[in-house]
């Protein structure tokens, strides 16, 4: 007879996405590995103006986090890098010691994801790919200088007004475009911006070649919460080895074949 414990996670993550993100969650399983897990938990605010809806999502937190219960989770993954530009670093940094310490439990940032990456990488002129309104672009630039990088390029992107949401239905090859556009400019990495653009198949497509190396919000949160569910801290022949697409890129692969049948 089998039980339950036969089939639990070697490390189980609780992923806060925000409420219309269809991308967070299809894309944190292509990129879990083995013996790794994660639930879901959906950040909802009646804020009708997106950056009031992101800084509501911080705000109420333990709200949010209250909804994995007793769940054995080993880290907290806050989806959404736009509520860190709002917040500040200062802030940002209080919020992950307060969930710490009310909860036991690190809280993996995205904007903090990144930074850890870019890191290990030595990168401190950097490339992004911003898929925001510019309004909150400009507080994206004033983040990450505040965190200590230099914007080499911004390339702006635009999504469609007319569909559900301009950022969660941009396309891949949106990224893919702008990622050409920025190959040869000298930067130390490039970094796509949003947990809600699809950007794993840019990053498979990138991997090994003879340009910086390519980030994203969603690839560096993944890639951090599983270390921190782990217990180890940011490591860079980890974070190597998850550039190379090699662990998930049969998964990507899989994912993209089901979804065309």
């Amino acid at each position: 007879m089998t039980t339950d414990l036969e089939y639990a996670p070697k490390g189980l993550i609780g992923v806060l996405t925000p409420q219309a993100n269809t991308t967070v969650e299809p894309e944190f399983a292509i990129l879990c590995p083995p013996r790794y897990g994660f639930i879901n938990a959906r950040m909802v605010s009646d804020q009708t103006d997106m950056e009031a809806r992101l800084v509501d999502y911080a705000e109420g937190i333990e709200t949010h986090i209250g909804q994995f219960a007793n769940a054995p989770i080993g880290a907290i993954a806050l989806a959404v890098t736009g509520a860190s530009y709002l917040l500040g670093r200062e802030a940002e940094d209080a919020l992950v010691e307060r969930v710490f310490k009310a909860r036991g439990l690190p809280l993996v940032t995205t904007a903090l994801a990144v930074c850890d990456a870019l890191t290990l990488l030595a990168a401190r002129n950097i490339t992004l790919i911003s898929p925001y309104p510019e309004t909150l672009t400009a507080k994206s630039v004033h983040y990450w200088t505040s965190r200590g990088f230099h914007i080499a390029e911004l390339v702006q992107l635009s999504g469609d007004s007319d569909s559900f949401h301009p950022i969660y239905a941009l396309p891949s090859d949106a990224a893919s475009t702008a990622l050409e556009s920025v190959k040869d400019n000298g930067s130390d990495a490039i970094v796509m911006l949003g947990t809600g653009m699809p950007t794993l198949a840019p990053i498979a497509a990138r991997a090994g070649w003879n340009g910086p190396p390519v980030l994203s919000s969603l690839f560096c949160l993944a890639w951090r919460s599983v270390a921190a569910a782990a217990g180890n801290q940011p490591d860079r022949g980890d974070l190597d080895l998850w550039l190379s697409a090699a662990p998930w890129k049969d998964a990507l692969s899989k994912a993209r074949r089901d979804q065309s049948l």
